[in-house]
C-alpha cells in the first residue's frame, strides 16, 4: 500500500488518500488533509464540530455515521456540509477526520 506523510507522520493511504492507521490521526493531520478537502483553511469550529462527531462516532461504532445523523445531530443541513466539504461527508469529512474509505463512497 503507499505511503504519505501529513503533519510530518508516515501513513499507509489507499488510492483515495484516505489514510488506513486512523489511530495515528491528530488536529494537524485534520488540518493537512482540510488543505485538500476543505472549502477553508484553517478549518473554522463548525467544521472541527463534524470532523469531531464523525470521528467519535467512528471510534465507538466502528463504520461512519449516517449522513442524515450526522446533519441532524449537528444541526447542520446537507447543503451546508458540501459547502463545508465540498467532496462531500463521505469523501472529504470522512477523510479529514482520519477514517478509512466509507463503504458505498465512490
Amino acid at each position: 500500500m503507499p505511503k504519505g506523510i501529513l503533519a510530518g507522520v508516515e501513513f499507509e493511504i489507499d488510492e483515495d488518500g484516505f489514510i488506513q492507521e486512523p489511530e495515528k490521526w491528530s488536529e494537524a493531520v485534520a488540518e493537512d488533509l482540510a488543505k485538500d478537502e476543505s472549502s477553508i483553511t484553517p478549518m473554522p469550529p463548525d467544521q472541527w464540530r463534524l470532523v469531531n462527531y464523525i470521528r467519535d462516532y467512528y471510534l465507538q461504532f466502528g463504520v461512519a455515521p449516517p449522513v442524515r445523523m450526522l446533519c441532524k445531530k449537528n444541526d447542520f443541513d446537507l447543503k451546508y456540509v458540501y459547502e463545508m466539504f465540498p467532496k462531500g461527508p463521505a469523501a472529504g469529512a470522512c477523510k479529514v477526520a482520519g477514517l478509512p474509505k466509507p463503504t458505498g463512497c465512490v
